[in-house]
């Protein structure tokens, strides 16, 4: 399956996971498109200021690719600052933020994958 760059939905989300500002998710594929054991495959862009909450990751593992920018990971309670070519995998019940607190947005490929 093609899947051109103008067929991506775009969506915006407000404080996300209890964060601040809004998230920009460019759904690459959707849900219903993925039949292997994944739920999010998306790019997401964080502009200066914004953030996605503290959340866990349960019967799943979220794993962030950082493709442009830079912003600070809380992973496992700590904080790490990330850049481009930085991941980040999270899963078995452990939990991570993400924030942008530069200029330039942070654009980040996220890929949820089911572990249960």
């Amino acid at each position: 399956m093609l899947r051109r760059a103008e067929e991506m939905t775009r969506d915006v989300r407000e404080k996300m996971r209890g964060g601040d500002g809004e998230v920009e998710i460019l759904h690459i594929f959707e849900t219903d498109e993925i039949k292997g054991k994944a739920r999010l495959f998306a790019r997401l862009r964080l502009a200066r200021g914004c953030s996605i909450g503290y959340h866990e990751h349960a019967g799943e593992e979220e794993i962030f690719y950082i493709i442009a920018g830079r912003g600070v990971v809380s992973d496992g309670g700590e904080e790490h600052e990330v850049g481009p070519g930085d991941a980040v995998l999270t899963g078995g019940g452990a939990g991570h933020s993400v924030r942008n607190d530069r200029e330039e947005p942070l654009e980040i490929m996220a890929v949820i994958l089911l572990t249960d």
